[in-house]
């Protein structure tokens, strides 16, 4: 038996003085399970070889359940109520601890790396209709499927598992970008005219349209209140609202003074939208009340309140909390100065009034030395925020400590993508880095930088551009020097 030499030895007393009575069955199996609770999981199989007791003790849904919990925190136990042997527990733990382990070492034969060609322009929008979940009793029984839109005036859906296109749809003006709503399987693009489309994710048929007049658009999809909307914000500063998948517009409000809306942001518990700028550094970015912008009144205007702040580089919302928003912003000490503040959002309703309330809790000056724009800013659990700046990558907690800093990249990094397990980031020196999160006893949370996916030679790529996860794989998108992008897909093997 592979356990500590203290718990055998317990366990097999245990097991010899109690066992002389037949009449305590029921007594053997209860103290069995508690004992094999102190075990890892590898004594817990190395325990199920020594006899049919022992092995009937180990297979307990309970034991397995509990170990789950314990090292995830949060599963699906929903999805794991059948015990019939694939949708067991110890399964569900055997399967995904194995497929952590080689998500985290990346070595070879741990992982698959396949191209997906067919686009003759620019990547514009990358992102999974259907991914694998980490939360699914199977890890590997779904088909994940990834949308890619481009300059070609095309977006395609592919099957990433066999690499095969799925469909694509018919040739329109170049593109410009791409969400998807997963839970309805819907992709919506927009292109350089200003023309929103939405398509059906499984067929690729078109079913709606509605046109902005805007060379660039930001989309963001949402449903609130049993309610299908889409925010876009566009050239001209404006924020339009549409409802339901005929895209029929509800509002229409002015948010950014004439200027590109290229800050778009949902909160958690959906009662909120950022929009704002990057393109001016006096302007500051506006919290509008989403009910005001989907249920307008005729004779109010949408609920709509500046942030103290200017210069806005990046926002995110924190996930873990209902309406709490970290901005990068202009110091007041320059522009080249830039600080992290964190507010929270919320609504003071009264008798004849409803009033937003943005009260900043944190502000810390940021020490980056970098006249660069393009700042990538996500976030992590309740005190944890992740900085991409020119080739550094940053994690800070809300107080503003830094808890951690990387370099492992030697040009530019341009986009990340965060979850619970890893954060990857893609570069223009054309390699994807894996960095893997970890329990910290002092900060709640750690980031440890784990290897590089290389994408090619610079002969025939300029560098990665995007990049999007689901639970086992990662696809990125690498610029071609011939202008034609191709897809490079990382599937991590059972």
């Amino acid at each position: 038996m592979a356990a500590s030499g203290g718990q055998a030895e317990l366990v097999l007393v245990v097991q010899i003085d109690i066992s002389m009575d037949p009449h305590h069955q029921p007594l053997i199996s209860d103290c069995l399970i508690h004992i094999f609770t102190f075990l890892s999981e590898e004594d817990l199989i190395s325990a199920s070889s020594v006899c049919k007791e022992w092995h009937e003790t180990t297979e307990s849904p309970w034991l397995w359940r509990r170990l789950c919990l314990q090292r995830w925190s949060f599963c699906n136990p929903a999805a794991l109520q059948k015990e019939d042997g694939s949708h067991s527990w110890k399964t569900y733990y055997l399967q995904r601890s194995h497929l952590e382990m080689k998500m985290t070492k990346g070595s070879s034969g741990g992982y698959t790396c396949k191209s997906l060609r067919g686009h003759t322009g620019r990547v514009v929008g990358l992102t999974y209709l259907q991914g694998n979940s980490s939360q699914l009793p199977d890890l590997w029984d779904n088909s994940p499927v990834v949308c890619s839109a481009s300059t070609d005036g095309t977006v395609r859906a592919w099957n990433i598992q066999n690499c095969e296109l799925l469909w694509s749809s018919p040739v329109q003006s170049p593109l410009t970008g791409m969400v998807c709503d997963h839970k309805n399987e819907v992709v919506i693009t927009s292109d350089c005219t200003g023309l929103v489309k939405t398509w059906q994710g499984r067929t690729g048929q078109e079913t709606a349209s509605f046109p902005t007049a805007s060379p660039h658009c930001s989309l963001l999809q949402y449903t609130t209140n049993n309610g299908w909307f889409l925010t876009v914000g566009t050239s001209q500063g404006s924020v339009r609202t549409l409802a339901d998948f005929t895209l029929t517009e509800k509002s229409n409000i002015m948010v950014c003074d004439t200027f590109k809306v290229n800050i778009l942001q949902l909160s958690p518990d959906k009662k909120w939208i950022t929009a704002g700028t990057k393109d001016n550094d006096d302007l500051s970015p506006k919290v509008v009340y989403t009910e005001s912008l989907t249920s307008p009144s005729n004779d109010e205007d949408p609920l709509c309140q500046s942030v103290p702040v200017s210069g806005c580089q990046a926002a995110v919302f924190i996930p873990t909390q209902p309406a709490r928003l970290a901005i990068l912003h202009h110091s007041q000490h320059g522009h080249n100065n830039k600080a992290l503040s964190v507010f929270d959002v919320s609504i003071k309703k009264t008798k004849y009034k409803s009033e937003i309330q943005v009260q900043q809790v944190e502000s810390f000056p940021l020490t980056l030395s970098t006249r660069s724009s393009k700042f990538l800013l996500e976030a992590k659990s309740t005190n944890c925020l992740v900085l991409a700046v020119d080739e550094q990558l940053l994690v800070y907690s809300l107080k503003g400590a830094l808890l951690s800093s990387f370099k492992d990249h030697i040009m530019p990094i341009s986009s990340i993508c965060v979850d619970s397990f890893r954060v990857v980031t893609a570069s223009q020196d054309l390699s994807l880095r894996v960095l893997t999160w970890r329990k910290d006893r002092d900060h709640g949370h750690a980031l440890e930088s784990q290897y590089h996916l290389l994408g090619g030679t610079h002969t025939m790529f300029r560098g990665f551009t995007h990049v999007a996860c689901d639970y086992s794989s990662i696809v990125a998108s690498a610029e071609g020097k011939d202008g034609k992008d191709v897809l490079k897909v990382y599937s991590f093997t059972s």
